[in-house]
């Protein structure tokens, strides 16, 4: 059976947040392009995760550009997010086809040649628009369990429902693993394992945190902390190797909702987890909230990945020409792979891409 052709001058890879601000940008420009996306409807990645989920900032800035997300006030649910992206795409008629996934994107010589679920699509650009929370990552010592123990990763985390009877493990101290421990503390015994990184020196949810603090934070992450800036350059590095900052859930609540603390597992004794400090776990339970890897290296056949399998890039822009990327982890700003913050780079590569389609000069960061 023959393969279907597909032509067209620009695709998108990826329809979330960053793929969908990216079309809506080029289709600004002017530029003809698809969007080739996984899912059935946009937001399903928000809509896939736990059901208690809120975002951490407020609603006037969690929006793409040209579409307010349509309400006022305390900070948007998960799937009240997933609704948005879902109307924004409808809004301004973008180029969206559901249900695609690349296999792989290499070079052709002149272009690019990407192999999908759809068939095989030949571009003369390609904009990667996809953020590092795509794979799953779980510890080796995961294998060493009792096959009695329930195990799961934060992204198949949904609700308590999915606990054993027993004590609950929770791995990791991010605010994935910090808002599961909560949540699981309520109905089971739970044991929070790891050194949390620091935390907002203020209450997100409280009057000041939505008026003044997430502003402030706002302000220094979208341009204080860039590569434009000395601070920034320096911070890049560091933010980028370590988990972010605790910002609804603090060590002080893990205590107040009875959670128990250990440091890192680093073994398994007996088919149960041991901490560092020898602590043993006998617990029915363990989620996993040890973070993502990129993925892109298995379907990415250029060279263009760095040792962290993220695409090296200056502002969106790659060493390969006519080839972007949008919603990478402080990928101009640490506010790029925020929702207030993907729209400034996706804009930015938009204009690029753009003017290097009509030969006009371009700057390569």
């Amino acid at each position: 059976m023959s393969t279907q052709q597909h032509e067209v001058p620009v695709v998108v890879v990826g329809g979330g947040q960053a793929g969908l601000a990216t079309s809506y940008h080029l289709s600004r420009q002017g530029v003809e392009h698809v969007v080739l996306d996984a899912a059935a409807r946009a937001g399903d990645s928000w809509r896939r995760r736990w059901d208690s989920l809120r975002l951490f900032t407020p609603a006037r800035v969690d929006h793409l550009d040209g579409l307010d997300l349509g309400r006022r006030g305390p900070v948007p649910t998960k799937d009240e997010f997933a609704d948005y992206l879902e109307r924004y795409e409808h809004e301004f008629d973008l180029p969206v086809r559901h249900g695609v996934r690349v296999r792989r994107l290499a070079s052709d010589g002149a272009g690019f040649r990407l192999e999908a679920s759809d068939g095989e699509h030949r571009a003369e650009a390609v904009v990667v628009a996809m953020g590092g929370l795509q794979v799953p990552r779980v510890p080796a010592v995961a294998g060493d369990l009792r096959p009695g123990i329930r195990t799961l990763h934060s992204a198949d985390y949904r609700n308590p429902s999915q606990l054993a009877d027993g004590s609950v493990l929770v791995v990791g101290v991010g605010n994935s693993g910090a808002e599961i421990a909560v949540e699981a503390a309520r109905d089971h015994e739970t044991w929070l394992a790891g050194t949390e990184t620091g935390h907002l020196p203020f209450r997100v949810d409280g009057w000041f945190g939505r008026n003044l603090g997430t502003r402030v934070v706002g302000l220094v992450f979208r341009h204080v902390l860039t590569i434009d800036t000395p601070v920034g350059r320096r911070a890049q590095p560091v933010l980028q190797s370590r988990a972010d900052l605790l910002v609804r859930e603090r060590p002080r609540d893990l205590r107040r909702a009875g959670v128990h603390r250990v440091p890192r597992i680093e073994a398994a004794r007996d088919g149960l987890p041991v901490a560092s400090d020898g602590t043993v776990l006998d617990v029915g339970t363990v989620v996993w909230c040890t973070g993502y890897r990129t993925g892109l290296e298995e379907w990415i056949d250029l060279p263009v990945l760095d040792e962290r399998g993220r695409v090296r890039q200056v502002r969106g822009v790659t060493e390969v020409p006519g080839l972007y990327s949008v919603g990478q982890d402080f990928q101009y700003a640490k506010a790029s792979e925020q929702i207030p913050g993907v729209s400034r780079d996706a804009r930015y590569v938009a204009e690029h891409l753009a003017r290097q389609r009509r030969g006009a000069p371009v700057a390569a960061g």
